[in-house]
């Protein structure tokens, strides 16, 4: 399975903090924002990444990324002209996903939880259809919402709706099938000019093939759009971290975790970021794990 990670867009919500940068390249407390989804990625097993993004902003994740290969991944890159809807990253992309299935994750969520690699991992497992997640919230009416039955089945989509019949809320990660680039082909536009990957959605729903998981307490979604949310999903992230003494969204332990990367590439890494706290951190998990070797 191959991921398309979409950083397109003007961030017009954050002016005048997006007027010189990509929103996906603002800090989220010690991290790039497009960390965070880039980790979910890495988290289900997934390698090979499209990285969409704007004609002027695509110079500044090449800097951040390169090909992606220290981190045992392979990153391409593609340019959205102009933000058409989500769905038309799967256009952008359907070269490069060749046919195959993919994973979509829009580059300015964060997803947090103590299985969510399995979770996510079982989702990329599943060969037919489309699995969204959902996410309860108090304010629907800001995304696109599904609404289940009385047996918990998912029976309609809708974008933004003005009285909400649901309150979970589809977060910014999908996994499809291989037919989901010949069904966003075939989306009308909205009255917004744009492809809603919440057509999308409801066509696979249509046709029975879409899974729906449901993220219960155990679990964080952030989506860190505008000045409130962003400075939220940091301070989420410094509690964490500050309390645990762990990292989210580490991208070189998540690599070595999922044997991306050796324990050798993952020194190499540390000794590069050698004066932060993350070169620490990272030569710390190595002797941890020599420490708990039989």
């Amino acid at each position: 399975m191959k991921g398309i990670l979409l950083a397109g867009g003007a961030g017009t919500r954050l002016h005048p903090l997006t007027l010189a940068t990509s929103k996906q390249l603002l800090p989220v407390f010690d991290k790039p924002l497009i960390y965070y989804p880039l980790s979910a990625l890495m988290l289900a097993g997934v390698r090979e990444v499209l990285l969409i993004t704007t004609p002027h902003d695509q110079a500044g994740f090449r800097r951040l990324f390169g090909d992606g290969s220290a981190l045992g991944l392979d990153i391409a890159y593609a340019v959205q002209e102009r933000p058409e809807g989500i769905a038309q990253a799967l256009l952008i992309g359907r070269t490069f996903v060749n046919g195959g299935r993919c994973a979509l994750a829009l580059g300015d969520n964060l997803l947090y939880g103590d299985a969510l690699g399995a979770v996510l991992q079982q989702a990329r497992a599943r060969e037919t259809g489309a699995t969204v997640f959902a996410y309860w919230v108090k304010d629907p009416e800001r995304y696109g919402v599904v609404e289940f039955d009385a047996a918990g089945r998912p029976v309609r989509l809708v974008e933004k709706p003005e009285a909400p019949r649901s309150n979970w809320a589809v977060t910014g990660l999908y996994f499809y099938d291989e037919d989901a680039a010949e069904i966003a082909a075939g989306l009308v536009p909205s009255a917004r000019g744009e492809l809603e990957i919440t057509d999308l959605n409801a066509e696979y729903l249509r046709r029975g093939r879409l899974h729906v998981e449901k993220l219960g307490r155990g679990y964080a979604w952030l989506d860190a759009g505008t000045p409130v949310s962003l400075l939220q999903a940091s301070v989420f992230v410094q509690t964490i971290q500050e309390r645990q003494g762990l990292q989210i969204a580490c991208l070189e332990e998540i690599a070595y975790r999922m044997g991306f990367i050796d324990e050798e590439q993952l020194l190499r890494l540390a000794h590069g970021l050698r004066s932060t706290e993350l070169g620490t951190y990272l030569r710390r998990i190595v002797r941890q794990d020599r420490e708990e070797a039989p």
